[in-house]
């Protein structure tokens, strides 16, 4: 079968058509993946911003058909669509008791190695691996989303959907009426933008160095709209042409892309008892500065993994209200690509080009 594999050190990620993946066991689904987002964190994995061991299957952001069930899985059936998360918790810990899948110790950095090729066996990205045509994930990651939402759409709730909109409504809990400011427009800041909107938050101010992105920033919720400023004063610029829609600054920030000058940025935006959300994924060992007095009017630095979402319980709230019209799915979508077209996909992504590449089997 095909998919995309990254290779040993120094090698780029490739397409191969000779994979094989081993069948479900107890607890786990066999799932025809049949659409996959391109998201920056494959990419992360590809240049090195992440590390993750290799060879390994690419993709975390899937979408498809369950093909067959291990023994004990009653909560989906062959035939069914189902949408992937990418926590594969255990469900009995402590966290998981409390209702917080993402901080399952046995959900975080323990890599299985259900593929196979050349007699040699790989890596499942993220516990996913959606660029395959098949993947093997634990059951809790097979989330039934209603046959009549494209697959091409569902497959990003997965991803940029429960980590952006999950950010705004689970981690920042933003009440009606509260300002918010969303940095980087990318796939997860429109999802911040349009959770935002769903929260009924006002003003919500987008920034972005890219100016056509206004459009579709007001589209999935901005309010106001900021060009982000170039050159040397580029964070002062930025700060000012804000702080005329916030003078007082934000009850939330959100920053979207990984950029240690965005999160200083994020920080000094903060209204009193403001507080700040990290979703942007900068190096392992980056280090941000910001002046800690800023902080002492009951301001915030929140980290925040995968929108600390509930996958069973947010993917089919997201489902519903995409069927309400209250959540854009289709509208994320750039560019539909075949897998074997991932070299134009990624090169698209890496330019700025898409909110979210989606790739098709």
């Amino acid at each position: 079968m095909r998919g995309v594999v990254l290779d040993g050190a120094g090698a780029g990620a490739r397409v191969v058509g000779d994979l094989d993946v081993r069948d479900p066991g107890p607890g786990e689904v066999a799932v025809g993946i049949r659409a996959a987002g391109l998201c920056h964190s494959d990419l992360s994995v590809v240049d090195g911003t992440i590390p993750f061991p290799r060879p390994v299957v690419l993709g975390h952001e899937g979408a498809g058909v369950v093909e067959a069930v291990g023994e004990g899985v009653r909560h989906v059936a062959p035939g069914d669509h189902v949408a992937l998360s990418t926590i594969a918790n255990c469900g009995a810990c402590p966290e998981c008791a409390r209702g917080r899948p993402t901080m399952c110790r046995r959900a975080i950095g323990r890599p299985a190695k259900p593929f196979r090729r050349s007699g040699e066996d790989l890596y499942a990205f993220a516990a996913t691996s959606a660029f395959a045509e098949r993947t093997v994930v634990r059951a809790v990651q097979a989330v039934p989303v209603p046959k009549e939402i494209p697959l091409t759409s569902a497959a990003l709730i997965g991803c940029a959907v429960l980590t952006g909109v999950g950010a705004v409504l689970n981690r920042a809990k933003v009440g009606q009426g509260e300002s918010v400011v969303v940095l980087g427009v990318g796939g997860i800041g429109l999802n911040v933008l349009q959770g935002a909107r769903i929260a009924g938050a006002g003003p919500i101010v987008a920034v972005d160095a890219n100016p056509a992105k206004e459009e579709v920033a007001r589209r999935f919720g901005a309010t106001h709209f900021v060009t982000a400023g170039q050159g040397a004063d580029s964070g002062a610029d930025t700060l000012a042409a804000v702080r005329k829609v916030l003078p007082d600054g934000a009850a939330h920030t959100f920053e979207c892309v990984g950029s240690t000058a965005l999160v200083r940025q994020a920080v000094e935006l903060l209204d009193r008892r403001g507080q700040a959300v990290l979703l942007g994924m900068p190096a392992a060992d980056a280090e941000a500065a910001f002046v800690p007095a800023g902080l002492f009017l009951d301001k915030s630095i929140l980290g925040c993994r995968y929108g600390s979402s509930r996958p069973p319980r947010d993917i089919a709230l997201y489902a519903d209200l995409y069927r309400r019209g209250r959540l854009l799915l289709d509208e994320l979508v750039t560019e539909v690509y075949p897998v074997e077209e991932f070299d134009r996909a990624a090169a698209d992504a890496r330019r700025g080009r898409l909110a979210r590449g989606v790739l098709t089997f």
